[in-house]
């Protein structure tokens, strides 16, 4: 089968090829998925990059991608929640969803929604469960005031829709050319970056979606209010995340210096800080689909790309401009 696999640590022009590999032998609780579609993620940039290169058992070449929407062409023995023949979409917990076939684990697979076409239930699953744990971990509650950082970005713009879904006030950010489409996400207060300043129009927020790291990730607890929350997707390792990850203690250490000006605004603001690291779960995916279905989340692609078009694809999610998400067409 066709397959676009990460080769090289290169340019990303270089690093990726197009090749035929086996299909995969699927376990007794997994699914073979032949693929329709799958989507381009920030995520796939950072393994091409080599910035996910300490990740164990993780060799070259590796197929790419995480998101992955299609029809089941095969189940296992013990599988007993799905059929041959049903649409389904997941965020592949391993990689291999830039593909012709896919093996899931039937625990983080879900039936897209029926009023979606693969290449929009492709663009779903690793925004959606990141925005979903992201606003979990927040606790974030009706009446609640949020800022969701980069508001028409993959993982903002469902974001939007989900804190909205929640009853919260929502808070965003985004440029000049996006600030009509972002307000009719459903955002209350839309800011436009290039003309307005966040710290200024936001007061007392009860929590700060972080998409964008560096500056952005300290300056969220100037406009969170006391016992606010401030979770990142890029910012630096928290002493929980990290103690969860079981690092050494020369690691732990270098992390609490790398976090030290984040530690002293937490202490100031009396803030919960905390870096998300997101985990394929096919009950918050489910809960994504009856949203989607119900009208109340929609989905946004911006381009959508033929398999053998990858490295465009990739190059186009690497300028870090996109409206929406970037699919790759399988079938």
């Amino acid at each position: 089968m066709k397959a676009i696999q990460h080769i090289a640590y290169r340019e990303i022009s270089q690093s990726i090829g197009y090749s035929e590999i086996e299909k995969p032998i699927i376990g007794r609780d997994e699914v073979l998925i032949k693929a329709y579609a799958a989507s381009v993620n920030p995520l796939d940039i950072k393994v091409l990059t080599g910035k996910l290169r300490t990740r164990k058992n993780y060799t070259l070449p590796a197929t790419m991608g995480y998101d992955v929407s299609g029809k089941i062409a095969g189940i296992g023995d013990d599988v007993t929640n799905f059929n041959i023949g049903d649409e389904v979409y997941a965020y592949v917990d391993k990689q291999g969803a830039f593909a012709d076939f896919v093996s899931v684990k039937q625990n983080i697979l879900s039936l897209k929604p029926k009023n979606t076409s693969f290449e929009e239930a492709a663009s779903l699953p690793l925004v959606s469960l990141t925005a979903s744990q992201a606003l979990k971990r927040g606790k974030l509650q009706s009446g609640d005031k949020i800022l969701i950082h980069a508001g028409s970005g993959g993982v903002g713009f469902l974001a939007i829709q989900l804190a909205k879904a929640k009853g919260a006030y929502v808070y965003t950010t985004t440029s000049t050319a996006n600030v009509a489409w972002v307000k009719e996400l459903g955002a209350d207060r839309v800011i436009d970056y290039k003309s307005e300043d966040y710290k200024i129009i936001v007061k007392d927020a009860d929590m700060v979606l972080d998409t964008l790291g560096n500056q952005y990730t300290e300056d969220a607890f100037k406009v969170i209010k006391k016992g606010g929350k401030v979770i990142t997707l890029v910012g630096p390792v928290d002493k929980e995340t990290a103690n969860r990850m079981k690092l050494n203690k020369v690691a732990r250490l270098f992390l609490a210096w790398k976090r030290r000006k984040i530690t002293a605004r937490i202490k100031q603001k009396s803030a919960y800080y905390s870096l998300l690291l997101m985990r394929a779960n096919a009950k918050q995916l489910q809960a994504v689909t009856d949203l989607v279905v119900s009208g109340q989340v929609k989905t946004k692609i911006d381009k959508v790309f033929p398999l053998k078009d990858a490295v465009n694809a990739l190059l186009y999610v690497d300028k870090g401009r996109t409206k929406g998400k970037v699919v790759l067409k399988i079938r």
